[in-house]
């Protein structure tokens, strides 16, 4: 593989590219941190100053392929919006799975590193629940079925990614692949019209972002923090 090129005060940025390009071509685990530093033709003593291990450097790849997938899946729902909001999860659906099989070792190192840490600016779930919720508030979902829906759809959508993925399903081509997921979304939602509530209710279910949106919404002020129009802390 030839070496990258970067800018000055662009090292980062080509270390992910390196490492993103090493995974397409190795998989999650078939390379290091000095191999990423090779690729774009510094010294590890180099990258050691922006990711402090090769885990760093992957959970920072996750980070950026999460964010590309939530601009991407967002991008999807909005070209759908004027057809529905049914339509516009179906749409997110065939995105995350075509996604999926585009580019599965990428995929499959996003999913297995964990969440990130740090904020995104636009996350797959946010895009995932914010649909959802317009959906309510269109009548196509009741209020009471909404809390933990997204969770549903998550597990189904990933469910069948994963499965085409790993070669354990099979469908002749593209179009069928979206026929099968828009058949699965549907399925899933006329459940959620259908549904009764549970006695005890249904159990709350949790990703690591949900959580640390949750800790973020009670976390206390300090005092004198002012949030200003943007949102920024002064």
């Amino acid at each position: 593989m030839p070496k990258n090129r970067y800018h000055h005060g662009e090292l980062r940025a080509a270390l992910l590219d390196a490492a993103e390009a090493l995974v397409r071509e190795r998989g999650a685990d078939g390379w290091s941190l000095r191999e990423a530093s090779l690729q774009v033709g510094v010294s590890p003593s180099a990258a050691y100053h922006h990711f402090s291990s090769r885990e760093a450097l992957v959970h920072a790849l996750s980070g950026r392929v999460l964010a590309q997938l939530g601009e991407r899946l967002s991008r999807a729902v909005q070209e759908a919006s004027s057809e529905g909001r049914q339509q516009c999860l179906i749409a997110y659906a065939r995105g995350y799975v075509r996604w999926a099989l585009d580019d599965p070792a990428v995929a499959r190192l996003a999913f297995g590193a964990g969440d990130p840490e740090i904020p995104l600016p636009t996350h797959p779930h946010d895009v995932l629940a914010a649909e959802l919720d317009r959906l309510v508030d269109a009548g196509g979902l009741s209020a009471a079925a909404r809390p933990g829906s997204e969770f549903l759809l998550w597990s189904a959508i990933h469910g069948l990614a994963n499965l085409l993925v790993e070669g354990l399903v099979h469908l002749d081509d593209h179009q069928a692949i979206d026929l099968q997921t828009e058949r699965l979304v549907r399925t899933v939602l006329n459940g959620l019209a259908h549904e009764h509530p549970a006695a005890p209710a249904w159990p709350q279910a949790r990703s690591a972002h949900t959580e640390r949106l949750a800790r973020q919404s009670v976390r206390p002020e300090r005092p004198g923090t002012a949030v200003n129009d943007r949102g920024d802390r002064e």
